[in-house]
């Protein structure tokens, strides 16, 4: 059995990935939560996640609003939430995504999978380059949300990498 601390982490981002944009299914009017894209949310997506046998971690600018109002939605325990350093300190080379350099802090030398709809080819440079252990960055169509395929992506990366 892999210990908490040996499985992979799987960051993942709400906005893109959980709540596709491009899909015009779900709420058209604010939800009790006054959000119109939480109808947008797949209620079980939560279940499909914890299957990938990864330790799950919010990297999402909902920030300790990611555990209130999506993950009970989508059937997911409270999960710990990456913090973000404030927006001066988040400059870096342009074109790097600011949530990359603390994803890397945070996973120190762990396996991760970052599951995000705003990964760029500096971001895979850079991940390259400072993070010693195995990494995958994720980007998933904003316009459809996670998909199987996207999961399948997913379902090997978390085997490869222990979970």
């Amino acid at each position: 059995m892999i210990s908490a601390t040996e499985r992979p982490l799987l960051f993942l981002d709400v906005d893109g990935p959980l709540i596709p944009f491009g899909s015009s299914t779900g709420a058209a009017v604010p939800d009790d939560a006054g959000n119109p894209l939480l109808g947008r949310l797949d209620p079980g997506v939560g279940a499909r996640l914890m299957a990938l046998g990864c330790e799950l971690v919010w990297a999402t600018s909902w920030m300790e609003e990611a555990n209130t109002v999506v993950a009970p939605r989508i059937g997911l325990p409270r999960l710990p939430v990456v913090g973000w350093p404030e927006p001066a300190a988040r400059a870096g080379p342009r074109g790097l995504h600011w949530k990359t350099r603390a994803l890397v802090e945070w996973a120190h030398a762990r396996p991760f999978i970052w599951v995000d709809d705003e990964i760029g080819a500096l971001d895979h440079q850079w991940v390259g380059a400072a993070h010693p252990g195995p990494y995958l960055l994720h980007r998933v169509d904003p316009a459809e949300g996670l998909t199987d395929a996207d999961f399948a992506v997913l379902g090997v990366t978390a085997r490869s990498f222990g979970g």
